[in-house]
């Protein structure tokens, strides 16, 4: 088996460099596909990794709106992603109807978009965050009135540190950072006195608990400033293969309500090297959407 890891990994590099390939791959992928790939980040850095990349074709081990996001930054290049149906259901919660009068209904509204949100939802969209960004642009914003959307929890967590705002929340959540519960974690923090490291995508009581509230690099550059003993991490397990790297005699505990993400999970070896030999599944969008979808992330990127 190792054998034949070493082998397909092979393959998959040599493809990657007769193709001009960028591999991007988000913290929460599997290890071996991390260890792989030209660029591991969160969502806001690999953002930027496709925008600034030179490359032909850029790989993104993620899910699918991290494929679109790439599309809309680099509209000429081909965007590959290992699994067409790798979603994210908290993209899923969110559709046009949901934004159909918000500018009629508030006054001076701002319409901001985690970028866990599909291209359509991006395009009626004043500007897009990340959970690494999200307080210093919804902060430098004009507008009185902020419509945060798909994220209740981030939208909440954001709201509770900026106060000369008025946020409207929409009821979408993560189906996993959402249902890590707080007395699981309040149990462990008492048991083993580890710092609690935690996604603000979890609830405001688990958020409470937290010696480090932010998003996965927020949390990866606590581990690497603070090196302890331990750590309860309150986000999704993948996060760990880099965690042990800056901190391998650190012990590292997931709550058993954080469950690892299946649509994450979905990127794997195989089915990267068969993307790379067919060039497909590829990112399609129409050329009006992606004119309209980019200006948010644009102007994220501005701003950040």
């Amino acid at each position: 088996m190792e054998r034949e890891t070493k082998i397909l990994k092979e393959k998959i590099l040599r493809l990657k460099e007769e193709k001009d390939v960028l591999i991007l791959a988000h913290f929460y992928a599997n290890s071996e596909v991390q260890d792989i790939a030209d660029k591991v980040g969160d969502s806001f850095k690999l953002a930027k990794d496709a925008q600034n990349a030179k490359n032909k074709i850029i790989c993104f081990c993620g899910v699918n709106f991290m494929g679109e996001s790439a599309k809309l930054l680099n509209p000429d290049k081909k965007i590959l992603i290992p699994d067409i149906e790798a979603g994210c259901p908290m993209a899923d919660m969110v559709n046009l109807d949901d934004l159909d009068g918000i500018k009629e209904r508030y006054d001076d509204v701002a319409i901001v978009s985690y970028i866990n949100t599909k291209a359509d939802v991006k395009s009626r969209s004043d500007v897009c965050v990340t959970s690494s960004n999200a307080m210093k642009i919804v902060s430098a914003l004009p507008n009185k009135n902020i419509y945060f959307l798909p994220d209740k929890n981030l939208g909440s967590y954001i709201a509770n540190q900026i106060e000369d705002k008025n946020f409207i929340f929409h009821e979408g959540y993560c189906k996993y950072h959402n249902f890590v519960e707080h007395e699981e974690v309040e149990d462990l923090k008492n048991r083993y006195g580890y710092d609690v490291l935690v996604h603000p995508e979890c609830t405001s009581q688990v958020v409470e608990l937290g010696d480090c509230v932010g998003s996965t690099k927020a949390l990866l550059d606590y581990v690497g400033r603070t090196k302890k003993k331990g750590y309860i991490v309150c986000t999704e397990e993948g996060i760990l293969y880099q965690m042990n790297k800056l901190s391998p005699d650190s012990e590292f505990i997931i709550p058993s309500s954080m469950k690892p993400c299946e649509d994450m999970k979905k990127n794997s070896l195989e089915n990267l090297y068969r993307v790379l030999v067919d060039e497909g599944p590829e990112i399609i969008l129409d050329e009006s959407l992606m004119e309209r979808a980019s200006r948010p992330l644009k102007k994220m990127m501005e701003m950040s």
